[in-house]
């Protein structure tokens, strides 16, 4: 028995003992010692009255009662000359309460395990249940034999500080995992969707099986396996539970299957049945990728159900159902796939409802939807609005939720978790190109929560010193038109010359549709050559290093379906640009940027929140004649092949035997190259969820030449940090170089803040 109930009993006990006898009339009635219940309430759960007589039987049910209410350690009474007082010992207060030794720096987790908030009751048995949570918590990440301790300490203003110490027990490795009766499929295909798998040799190193036992997983593997073999038309599969013998002496298990595989059924037919019909029927038949007198296919199956649903909903009926349905033929081992649609009726929106957005403009929200009050519904509309609200970069998070109000109405709410867009900084650093560095800048994505960019940028490094000034506004009056201005001043000392820039660029754009946007614009600079390092030059290639003016147009188009603009799991992204120079100044040539990037999540296919990249770049630039260095391609560091400095990979000066030309420096005088081309895929996965923080794993390749793309060719490797710090988005690169020369200028580590990922 509880030590509290113990005493509660006895003084129930006593005061039946001492109080059997009394009759007198109680006078008053007092309370020592009770703060979480005021006297009124007192007053109502009390049974014992002034001007009665004090009555044993009330007597212990009422201290029965104070005691239920869970306020109290222990209640007790004292009675003296009719004067009936009632002490009360109330539980202390938990001040602190901490969990050490298992998710330590899940906040969310540990809420969650513990149940327990500052200031409640100390309550043993709220104790009991958390420690009891903890180690059922343990246990499903598959660590056998877990304890957990409890450490209570009394503080001097009386309340008390509770501290949960988990002692995690021993891992269970599978070191066999068998399959039996299976054939028709390949069991090592199953690796890749269940949860409990067989440990590979050196399992400690990244990308292979470690082994470790997660015992929640272990009933859905079975459904897995099961899942698997339907979509290769095994439809009466049968997987039992897996059978699981544990070695507790080293804490090794072998795992097996019992596997009936059956039959693989093809699809005989396929049938729509609406019941109102709302479109046509072969226009269902049109979205479903299901094929006649093939294997049947689970995935599939349940793709085309969404499918057919995207169609109807976006038509407005909102509250469409999509019924499939399986009808097998055992003898001909065919299956006839059948949908039933009740699509109901169709639906407006009523109000479009706004939340969240503390600083940005409700209006500036609403032009990215594309649902309105009055809208009929569109399931692939609210799709879009909720990548595109992803895309503008102003918000961490975004949910839209539909509000049916009834059969014919519903509201749409926005649920925006607002990102920092804008920084101030001073101060300095040091750049993986330019060196030491101080900088002032001051930069806002969406400024007064407007959704119009503004820069201003100053910085002093080794290398570097420029000022620059910019602003954009994607949606001119909330139109589909875009503005921008920007001005700069920006002296570059590379490793053989120092070239000074000073311009201005203006444009406009338009946005065609929810994906494609166009853009127009004209920019002019003065560029300037200095410290050109002492090198043996022709009179032509002196003209590489001459002063000039470029005057220039620029016409662009792009393409973005992402669904985020700085972690996209889904989505391309596409853009091309031309640039001519000789509308007035001193040189004339055409400069083509093409830009192609694709991203996808691969969630439901891992149960992890993995992300594959790949983005290509090629650029391309012709003249006619004179083309300054300055306007030349160069590869190298973030943005084309990772393992190499920046600028760094480029084309040589050559003399009239092929030899290249040296600097004062002895190193070679590089030119740029007229195209180049450079790719990259990378895997993302996350690192640390609660600090928006992940790793990527890339592989980098590149060419650029002037004659011939190919002429020089390079690659790198490694893994980039990327975390959403106070300061913006910061990528940390730790990468290496592949097949890199003699003389390449090779760098392990460089960084960038503010850019997209």
């Amino acid at each position: 028995m509880d030590s509290n109930l113990k005493k509660t009993a006895l003084s129930l006990f006593l005061s039946s003992a001492i109080l059997g006898a009394a009759v007198e009339n109680v006078t008053a009635i007092k309370y020592e010692g009770m703060v979480h219940i005021s006297q009124a309430v007192a007053h109502q759960l009390n049974e014992i009255k002034i001007g009665e007589p004090l009555d044993p039987v009330r007597l212990d049910k009422t201290i029965k009662t104070f005691f239920d209410q869970g306020y109290f350690e222990d209640v007790w009474v004292q009675e003296e000359a009719g004067i009936v007082t009632f002490h009360f010992k109330e539980k202390p207060i938990i001040s602190k309460v901490e969990l050490k030794g298992f998710k330590e720096s899940d906040q969310e987790a540990q809420k969650s395990l513990l149940q327990i908030e500052k200031g409640a009751l100390y309550d043993a048995k709220r104790i009991e249940g958390a420690k009891k949570r903890i180690v059922e918590a343990l246990n499903q990440e598959g660590k056998i034999d877990s304890a957990v301790e409890v450490e209570t300490e009394t503080l001097d203003n009386g309340s008390i500080s509770v501290k949960f110490i988990a002692n995690e027990g021993e891992e269970i490795i599978i070191q066999e995992l068998k399959y039996h009766g299976v054939s028709g499929v390949d069991p090592d295909e199953f690796d890749a969707i269940i949860a409990n798998k067989e440990r590979d040799f050196i399992g400690w190193m990244w990308g292979r099986n470690d082994g470790k036992m997660k015992i929640a997983e272990l009933q859905y593997d079975p459904l897995r396996i099961h899942d698997y073999y339907m979509q290769f038309g095994y439809l009466n599969a049968k997987v039992d539970a897996p059978f699981v013998a544990v070695d507790f002496n080293r804490y090794e298990a072998k795992v097996s299957y019992n596997v009936f595989e059956g039959d693989v059924f093809r699809v005989n037919d396929i049938l729509i049945f609406q019941d109102t019909k709302v479109i046509e029927d072969q226009s269902l038949l049109d979205v479903i990728a299901l094929e006649k007198n093939k294997p049947f296919n689970i995935k599939t199956f349940r793709d085309d159900a969404d499918r057919i649903k995207t169609k109807i909903a976006d038509l407005g009926y909102a509250f469409v159902q999509v019924q499939p349905d399986l009808r097998q033929d055992k003898e001909t081992k065919t299956v006839e796939v059948i949908y039933r649609i009740v699509p109901g009726k169709k639906v407006r929106i009523g109000n479009v409802i706004i939340a969240g957005n503390n600083r940005t403009l409700d209006r500036v929200v609403r032009r990215e939807l594309f649902l309105a009050p009055g809208d009929l519904y569109s399931l692939t509309n609210l799709k879009d609005s909720r990548n595109a609200l992803g895309r503008t970069g102003y918000f961490e998070t975004n949910t839209i939720e539909e509000k049916r109000i009834d059969d014919e109405t519903m509201d749409i709410i926005v649920q925006a978790k607002e990102a920092p867009t804008g920084n101030i900084q001073l101060g300095g650093g040091y750049g993986s190109f330019g060196g030491l560095m101080l900088s002032a800048a001051i930069s806002d994505r969406n400024i007064f929560g407007s959704g119009i960019t503004v820069g201003l940028n100053l910085e002093k490094s080794e290398r570097t010193s420029s000022y620059a000034f910019n602003i954009s506004n994607p949606r001119l009056n909330d139109s589909d038109f875009s503005g921008n201005f920007a001005i700069n001043n920006t002296s570059t000392e590379y490793d053989t010359y120092t070239t000074t820039s000073r311009g201005l660029s203006i444009g406009t754009g338009h946005r065609f549709n929810r994906y494609w946007s166009g853009y127009v614009g004209y920019n002019y600079s003065q560029n300037s050559y200095s410290d050109l390092s002492d090198v043996n030059l022709t009179a032509e290639q002196v003209r590489f290093f001459e002063s000039y003016a470029k005057s220039s147009v620029l016409a662009s188009a792009s393409y973005d379906s992402t669904d985020d603009y700085y972690v996209a799991r889904e989505g391309m992204t596409f853009s091309q640009s031309f640039e001519k120079a000789g509308a007035g100044g001193d040189t004339d040539f055409l400069k083509s940027r093409s830009t192609f990037g694709i991203y996808r999540g691969l969630q439901k296919l891992t149960d992890f929140d993995l992300i594959l990249r790949y983005k290509a770049r090629y650029n391309y630039v012709t003249s006619s004649g004179f083309l300054p260095i300055n306007e030349r391609f160069y590869m190298g560091g973030i943005g084309s092949v990772r393992g190499y400095q920046s600028y760094s990979i480029s084309p040589i000066l050559k003399d009239t035997s092929g030899a290249a030309l040296l600097d004062s420096n002895g190193e070679e005088q590089k030119i740029g190259g007229e195209q180049t081309f450079s790719n990259s895929f990378e895997l993302s996965f996350p690192l640390v969820p609660e600090a928006r923080m992940r790793a990527t794993a890339f592989v980098d390749y590149g060419m650029i030449g002037n004659d011939s793309l190919t002429e020089i060719k390079r690659g790198g490797y490694g893994l980039s940090l990327e975390w959403f710090s106070p300061v913006g988005p910061l990528q940390l690169v730790f990468s290496n170089p592949i097949g890199d020369k003699t003389g390449d200028d090779v760098t392990h580590f460089e960084f960038t803040i503010g850019q997209r990922f």
